[in-house]
């Protein structure tokens, strides 16, 4: 193996060991908000038994409104049925909702996946990440993360991010696209082509004007 090979291999597991570190951290603060709103349920309930005593309805409404608008900011909004799919998933949305970005989910994981977890996490931390990059040149009505995932035929699992885009198709460079954060960056993108590689799987990039999707479909 040579120097360039070993000191590219290095600088992907700093940068997988750096994800994997930034994704535990807000899939912690999204439990930790929950067990939070679960810890004060009694004294919630409490405080609205102290306006219905008082016949103070008006009280009661507003409270109402402050739980759920509350409820909301830490809700699953995605449940695939795969645990750590939905605890990437729920946490990324969370923080794009944070920085005004729309975000459109269907996803549905019927069955137990063979992909190990933290691939699975590097591949669908790392795509969302460039999505919300890349949405947060637009205007906030403007953006949009758009996120498919199933298993097909109990033996392939499909994801599918599109995201809007401010720069319309994208160049490729020798075949491949580019990152945009400049140099020094891009890992995320190697760190994905790897994986997608190594289980012998399926990627494909596709840049149209306003718009930039990627597919991948890895056996299960």
């Amino acid at each position: 193996m040579s120097f360039l090979t070993k000191l590219i291999d290095s600088r992907i597991a700093a940068y997988q060991q750096e994800l994997i570190e930034t994704h535990f951290v807000e899939v912690e603060n999204m439990y930790r908000q929950m067990r939070a709103w679960r810890h004060d349920y009694k004294n919630h309930i409490q405080a609205m038994k102290a306006f219905a005593a008082s016949g103070d309805l008006a009280a009661i409404d507003g409270y109402l409104d402050a739980l759920d608008t509350e409820l909301s900011a830490v809700d699953m909004v995605v449940k695939t049925g795969n645990p750590m799919t939905d605890a990437i998933l729920n946490s990324k949305i969370s923080l794009a909702r944070a920085k005004h970005i729309n975000v459109r989910s269907d996803a549905n994981i019927p069955v137990a996946l063979t992909t190990p977890p933290l691939d699975l996490c590097a591949i669908l931390g790392n795509l969302f990440d460039n999505a919300i990059e890349a949405s947060l040149k637009l205007p906030e009505d403007q953006r949009l993360i758009r996120i498919y995932m199933e298993v097909k035929d109990s033996r392939q699992l499909y994801i599918s991010f599109t995201n809007f885009t401010s720069d319309g198709k994208k160049p490729k460079e020798q075949g491949l696209f580019k990152s945009t954060k400049g140099a020094g960056h891009g890992f995320g993108l190697v760190r994905i082509d790897h994986i997608v590689e190594k289980y012998g799987g399926y990627l494909s990039r596709n840049s149209e004007a306003g718009a930039f999707t990627t597919e991948i479909l890895l056996p299960q």
